[in-house]
């Protein structure tokens, strides 16, 4: 039966063009590790990681929040208003709701009023290996860059460079001359750089249709919106805190427009953690990935290659990650 209702184009994500300016390559390449970080002084190849004794992964919980977390979640809210939801939609999102039939139970979607949720969207060109970006929590022209990750559904092996942490922030001035967030490196074309709205605009040149969202056009305006979208997780995600660096990146399923997946991105930065971001907003492909893959589909949801650790509830993962890592 056909759906009652339908939503195309949806408003947030109408853009505006794109420069069609190559950026220029005169930065050295550097290829994803997907397997193992950039060596470093506080990489201990004698150091073992294992779960914490008896962990067991928690049950997911759709929509719960733990009541210690309340704040912090409302806080990571904040964001969704002054940034009319940028990150929440991949582009060209469409809806419509469709009888329960008409989506088979292999499929993810969503269940409303008796009703079946049909999401699409409209992607780009996908990169072989994952883009690189060096950057970190509480910067608004780094957060402008995820948003635009989410937008076009591209999966990002992060490298966390928060201040004073000793990993990546000396490799960024080692490779483009100065400490400077973002920077982006594509390991598909060789093309390196830093300033936000330049990385923006390649991206969508090359991984989506070469228009810039709206709320990414605005210039000034958006600089100013992206930093009232941190005052309530002001510092969070910021500075470094001791930790122990692992031989490989942490898998992470989120997407930059939920506040669950905010406060899990905030303590990942902080112990300074490289992870492979699969961004999966809503309308993305991969949110069928991993209900394929686990049976269940919510965000974040971690795997973890170097104790065997694949768990969803961001109030746990947290946890985890502090136990598992925090500590010289």
């Amino acid at each position: 039966m056909a759906g009652v209702l339908n939503i195309h184009n949806f408003p947030l994500l109408h853009s505006v063009p794109g420069s069609r300016k190559t950026p220029k390559k005169s930065i050295p390449t550097i290829r994803a590790t997907s397997e193992t970080p950039t060596s470093s002084a506080s990489t201990s190849t004698s150091t073992s990681f294992t779960a914490p004794p008896n962990f067991k992964p928690p049950e997911p919980k759709r929509f719960a929040v733990r009541p210690d977390k309340t704040w912090d979640i409302i806080g990571a809210s904040l964001a969704l208003i002054f940034r009319l939801g940028t990150g929440v939609f991949v582009n060209g999102y469409s809806v419509s709701f469709v009888s329960k039939d008409a989506i088979p139970p292999d499929q993810y979607s969503l269940e409303v009023a008796g009703y079946k949720v049909k999401e699409t969207s409209k992607l780009g060109p996908r990169p072989e290996m994952p883009i690189e970006i060096y950057e970190f929590e509480g910067c608004p022209f780094c957060r402008k860059v995820r948003e635009i990750v989410a937008v076009l559904d591209l999966d990002v092996l992060f490298y966390p460079c928060p201040k004073n942490g000793p990993n990546f922030r000396p490799k960024v001035a080692q490779m483009g001359g100065k400490q400077q967030f973002p920077y982006m490196v594509d390991p598909n074309t060789g093309a390196a750089m830093y300033e936000s709205d330049d990385i923006i605009k390649y991206l969508v040149q090359k991984y989506g249709d070469g228009s810039i969202p709206f709320t990414l056009s605005l210039g000034l305006l958006t600089t100013l919106t992206e930093g009232f979208a941190m005052i309530g997780r002001m510092g969070k995600g910021s500075s470094y805190t001791p930790s122990k660096l692992p031989p490989k990146p942490l898998e992470l399923w989120a997407y930059e427009g939920s506040p669950f997946c905010k406060i899990v991105r905030e303590v990942l930065v902080e112990l300074e953690l490289p992870h492979i971001f699969r961004s999966c907003a809503r309308g993305s492909p991969k949110r069928q990935i991993l209900f394929e893959k686990v049976g269940h589909f919510q965000a974040p949801y971690i795997e973890d290659p170097n104790t065997g650790v694949q768990m969803f509830e961001s109030a746990e993962i947290v946890e985890y990650l502090k136990v598992t890592y925090a500590g010289s």
